[in-house]
C-alpha cells in the first residue's frame, strides 16, 4: 500500500493549449497499407521498455498478438548509444550523443543533472505545445531528481509518475505523482508496473477534445529484474539461448578489452540462465500492462485512433563473446533492440527492413500530431516507412558510446557505424572492428586486418562525417554511403541473415 508524505507541491504554470479547429492528418496510403487514417490527430502512446534485447517476443502473448500481429515490426531499429541515459537522453531531444553530451549515467558526465539544462525543449514540450495532453509515466531519467526537489515535474508533462527512489526495485519506492510523492510498500500491489499501468489506464481512458501523448516506461526487464508474485514460476529451468557467439572460443582477432575475457565457468553460465528466466519473468509484467491498456483504448473507444510505439532503450548480451550480462558494447544484441508500431494505416504483420534509429522517434511523434520540432533534431520521421512509401532514407546508423570510469568492465570509448552489411567500430585505442554481416550475422570474425583497405577508409570517413553532424546536416551525412559499398553485396533471402526478433 502507499501513503502520502507531507511535502509541499511545486506549483506548475499550465501551458496555454492552442485554439482553433483539429486540423486533418495525412491519410494512409493503399489498400495494402489498410483504411485511410481518421480525419482528427490520433493518439500516441510510446512504450519504452528498459534494457530489452531482441528476444523472441511470441512468448509474450500480449506484446505479440496485439502489437507485432496488429502492426509493423522494424527489422533493423537501433540505438544512438548502448546505455540507458544516454539512449534516453537522444530520444528526448532528436540528438545523437555527440551533440545532446549526456555520455554516461551519471554526473558530471550524464545523468539527469546533465540532461536537465535541455529541458525547455523536449518531446514532451514539443507534444505538449501542439495542444497534446501528455502524460510521462515510469522511468524518467537516470539520477533523476537529483539536484532538484522531489516534487520537481519537468517542463511539458500533464501527468508525471515518476520513482524518486529504488528505481530499480520496482517494491519500497516513492513516487512522484504530479509534484506530490506518494510512498509504496512491498506487497504485490505495489509493484510498480502495475501501479503505472493503472494509472495509464486510467490517463488513456479520459475523454476530451485534446489527442493524447503518453510516455510509458516500465523499468522491466532491467536488473535485478524483479517480477510480480504472479510470474514466480514462469520460465522455470529455461536456459538462456546459446547462439553460436555464446562463450566464443577464439578472440584473438579482437580487440584487447575482448581478448582479456576468461571463457564463461559453469557458475557464469548458470547466472547467465537465472538472469534470463528473471527478466523474461519480469517482461511478463510489461504484457499484462500492454494487454490492460489495449483493452482500455478499446474500451474508451479509442484504439482504432491511437498509434502504439513499442521499443527499448538499448539490448542486453547475455553470454555473447564471452562476456557477462550487460551491455555498452557495440556488437548486435547491445545496440539493436524490437520496435513495433500498429496503428491507423499500418500494414497488420508488416516487416520494416530500413535502417531506423531512436533518434527518429521523436521526429516521428512529432509528425503524427502535427507538432513543430526545433532545428536542433537531427533524426528523420519514421511516418513515410509506416505508409509504406519509398523514399530516400538513410544508409547507415551512428551509435556512439564514452567509457566511463566508474564502470571498469564498459569497453573502451568507441563510435560506431552500422549498416546493412557492415558493422565498422573504431575505439580510441586505435583498435578497430569489421563484421560482415551477410557471411557472418553472430559477429565472430573481425575482419578490419584483413579487408579492403579502400572499404575500411571508406566506412571510416562515413563514420567521421556522422560523428561530427549538427542538426540537418546529419540527415545528409546519414545517406551519402557510396554505391560501391552500399551495393557490394545482394541481402540476404527472408529468413536469413538477422531477423527482427533473432
Amino acid at each position: 500500500m502507499f501513503y502520502a508524505v507531507p511535502l509541499s507541491k511545486r506549483s506548475r504554470g499550465w501551458w496555454p493549449w492552442l485554439a482553433g479547429a483539429l486540423v486533418l492528418c495525412t491519410a494512409f496510403s493503399s489498400a495494402a497499407h489498410g483504411e485511410p487514417a481518421p480525419a482528427q490527430r490520433p493518439n500516441i502512446v510510446f512504450i519504452l521498455t528498459d534494457d530489452l534485447n531482441t528476444t523472441d517476443l511470441q512468448r509474450f502473448p500480449n506484446i505479440w498478438n496485439l502489437l507485432a500481429r496488429q502492426g509493423a515490426s522494424f527489422s533493423h531499429f537501433f540505438v544512438t548509444n548502448p546505455w540507458c541515459c544516454p539512449s534516453r537522453s537522444s530520444i528526448l531531444r532528436s540528438q545523437y550523443v555527440h551533440s545532446h553530451g549526456v555520455v554516461s549515467n551519471r554526473p558530471p558526465t550524464g545523468g539527469f543533472p546533465r540532461f536537465r539544462p535541455m529541458e525547455e525543449s523536449t518531446l514532451g514540450t514539443w507534444m505538449h505545445d501542439a495542444g497534446y495532453r501528455t502524460g510521462l509515466m515510469g522511468k524518467y531519467l537516470n539520477q533523476y531528481p537529483m539536484g532538484a526537489a522531489w516534487s520537481y515535474v519537468p517542463p511539458g508533462w500533464d501527468q508525471w509518475a515518476v520513482p524518486v527512489t529504488r528505481l530499480y526495485q520496482e517494491y519500497g519506492y516513492a513516487l512522484n505523482e504530479n509534484g506530490t510523492i506518494f510512498q509504496y510498500g512491498n506487497t504485490a500491489e505495489d509493484y510498480l508496473e502495475d501501479v503505472i499501468s493503472a494509472k495509464a489506464d486510467r490517463f488513456v481512458s479520459q475523454r476530451g477534445t485534446d489527442p493524447f501523448f503518453l510516455y510509458l516506461a516500465p523499468v522491466a526487464p532491467h536488473l535485478p529484474a524483479n517480477h510480480s508474485p504472479r510470474h514466480e514460476f514462469a520460465f522455470a529451468g529455461e536456459p538462456a539461448p546459446r547462439t553460436l557467439s555464446f562463450d566464443q572460443q577464439d578472440l584473438s582477432a579482437e580487440p584487447m578489452w575482448l581478448q582479456q575475457r576468461p571463457p564463461l565457468t559453469a557458475r557464469a553460465v548458470r547466472r547467465i540462465d537465472t538472469i534470463y528466466q528473471n527478466r523474461a519473468r519480469a517482461m511478463l509484467g510489461v504484457d499484462d500492462m500492454v494487454g490492460r491498456l489495449v483493452s482500455s483504448l478499446q474500451q474508451s473507444g479509442q484504439l482504432d485512433n491511437t498509434y502504439i510505439f513499442f521499443a527499448s532503450d538499448n539490448g542486453f548480451h547475455l553470454g555473447q563473446h564471452r562476456l557477462e550480462p550487460g551491455k555498452t558494447t557495440p556488437f548486435e544484441e547491445d545496440i539493436r533492440i524490437p520496435m513495433i508500431v500498429r496503428g491507423p494505416g499500418i500494414a497488420p504483420g508488416s516487416t520494416i527492413d530500413q535502417i531506423s534509429s531512436t533518434v527518429d522517434l521523436s521526429p516521428t511523434f512529432a509528425e503524427l500530431g502535427r507538432a513543430s520540432t526545433p532545428g536542433f533534431t537531427e533524426g528523420r520521421s519514421l511516418v513515410p516507412l509506416l505508409q509504406g512509401r519509398k523514399v530516400p532514407w538513410r544508409d547507415a546508423a551512428l551509435i556512439e558510446f564514452v567509457h566511463a570510469a566508474y564502470s571498469p568492465l564498459c569497453p573502451p570509448t568507441y563510435n560506431a557505424l552500422r549498416t546493412a552489411q557492415y558493422a565498422y567500430v573504431e575505439y580510441e585505442t586505435g583498435e578497430r572492428q569489421l563484421y560482415d554481416l551477410y557471411a557472418d550475422p553472430n559477429e565472430m570474425h573481425n575482419i578490419a586486418a584483413t579487408a579492403d583497405p579502400q572499404l575500411v577508409a571508406t566506412l571510416s570517413a562515413r563514420l567521421a562525417a556522422l560523428h561530427a553532424c549538427s542538426g540537418a546536416s546529419c540527415r545528409i551525412a546519414d545517406s551519402t554511403l557510396p554505391s560501391e559499398v552500399r551495393l557490394a553485396r545482394a541481402p540476404p533471402a527472408r529468413g536469413g541473415g538477422a531477423p527482427p526478433f533473432a
